[in-house]
């Protein structure tokens, strides 16, 4: 026959173990479904980051069209500055680029 203290001593363990992390399971998803409905409920916050939003979308259009521009003024100097060559001798005729180390 099977002694008291193989069944008693695991049960003892066993079932408050158990309730522990159900409680915990629980909380946790009460916890998780106020977070959820609470940001949904707030038309306010989601206002503002609608506005956030385009506002980081105007700044990286701007930002883009001030990269060209400056892209476009270090094109026109570099052409200014370069004095007119033939086009074979602008390269050494190689068609290579040589840049200095």
């Amino acid at each position: 026959m099977v002694e008291p203290e193989v069944i008693v001593v695991p049960a003892v363990f066993l079932i408050p173990s158990l309730v522990i992390f159900a409680r915990m399971w629980f909380r946790h998803k009460e916890k998780m479904a106020s977070l959820t409905g609470a940001s949904s409920i707030n038309p306010m916050i989601e206002q503002r980051l609608a506005r956030i939003e385009d506002t980081l979308e105007t700044i990286a259009v701007e930002v883009e069209r001030m990269g060209e521009g400056q892209r476009f003024v270090t094109k026109l100097l570099a052409d200014k500055a370069s004095p007119a060559l033939p086009e074979g001798a602008k390269n050494g005729g190689s068609g290579r680029v040589t840049t200095p180390h």
